[in-house]
């Protein structure tokens, strides 16, 4: 980063102060710096170490102070995670701070890749396999350790040879050919009772559609699709008008001109995540024209993600109605304002 003459501890001293951190950060860190040839200013500066110490609680005497232990992504060990469970069982730490400790446990590193394993304690849901340009080999390895945790594995842009390949391994993977992923389900599944409704205004659209719907249903959300029913023919959509005003999210799928999500946007009281798709002739400019409609879009509550991205689109719609689910489990409700 560059911090055109300040130092870094006067850059970054608002946000250590909203964190609650006190003293210097940046005084208790090893660092390399670097200088760009021909410049005085700083350009690059790499921390080694790790977390600075925050202000003790009552609870949490064990590890105040500058020679407080430090749980980092880099030196997390059985060790460490013995003398926080220690700490806990001592009253020392607690579960709340030993729960945020345990959020940056390490990665496991095969060479080339670095597996987050607890990708679900902080996101919610296990890293997913983006397949495209790996090899069969990395991505069999890869999709083997994500597994042994025994938590769902999703694996997406997937070919027929690398789930055979994966298949071997793993006799439950499942595959969808239409939206290239590859599925594994370990855990029980618990349908939320909110639903996603999931949109494509062509058949032709269907590849990026199914790839969210699989998204959201192995992140153990329900959905509801509507096929087809793009603005050419404007009533199949009005025909699921009550349907669709019941989701609390909507995946809207569309290439051509992308007119689809600004029309659901107009009919529905929810959010509404668009999805441009390549799918045109050539002044559709393989999916700009949409994504630029859909930028474009005077209806609220549209938001867009990238050209044929269903994966995106789903997680981020599996999110929105797990929030809605927390919020409604809690007793609220939200009326129309």
């Amino acid at each position: 980063f560059e911090t055109n003459g300040a130092g870094p501890s006067r850059v970054f001293a608002p946000m250590w102060g909203a964190l609650g951190i006190v003293g210097d950060p940046v005084d208790q860190m090893e660092r390399s710096v670097a200088r760009a040839p021909g410049s005085d200013r700083l350009t690059r500066v790499i921390f080694q170490s790790a977390r600075p110490t925050r202000r003790p609680s009552p609870r949490r005497s064990a590890f105040a102070g500058p020679t407080a232990p430090k749980y980092t992504v880099y030196d997390m060990n059985k060790a460490s995670i013995r003398e926080l469970l220690e700490n806990v069982r001592r009253g020392e730490e607690s579960v709340d701070d030993a729960m945020t400790a345990l959020r940056d446990l390490p990665f496991e590193d095969l060479g080339f890749a670095k597996i987050d394993h607890h990708r679900s304690i902080r996101c919610g849901f296990p890293e997913v396999i983006y397949c495209e340009h790996k090899t069969v080999e990395q991505i069999c390895m890869i999709f083997d350790r994500c597994a042994k945790p025994g938590g769902n594995v999703l694996a997406t842009r997937a070919t027929r040879e690398v789930f055979d390949a994966i298949r071997n391994a793993h006799g439950g993977a499942e595959y969808n050919e239409q939206a290239r992923t590859i599925t594994l389900r370990q855990r029980e599944k618990i349908a939320s009772t909110g639903a996603i409704a999931i949109l494509a205004a062509g058949t032709s659209d269907l590849p990026v559609a199914e790839e969210a719907r699989i998204t959201a249903e192995i992140m153990d959300q329900k959905t509801d699709t509507f096929y087809d029913v793009g603005v050419a023919g404007i009533h199949r959509l009005l025909a699921f008008q009550r349907e669709l005003q019941a989701a609390n999210v909507a995946v809207v799928v569309a290439g051509m001109e992308g007119a689809l999500a600004s029309v659901v946007g107009g009919l529905v009281d929810c959010p509404v995540i668009a999805v441009p798709t390549s799918v045109g002739y050539g002044a559709s400019f393989h999916g700009l024209a949409a994504l630029l409609a859909m930028l474009n879009s005077c209806a609220s509550g549209v938001t867009v993600v990238n050209i044929d991205n269903g994966f995106g689109a789903g997680y981020t719609a599996a999110l929105i109605n797990r929030c809605a689910q927390r919020h409604t489990d809690q007793g609220g409700s939200c009326p129309p304002t």
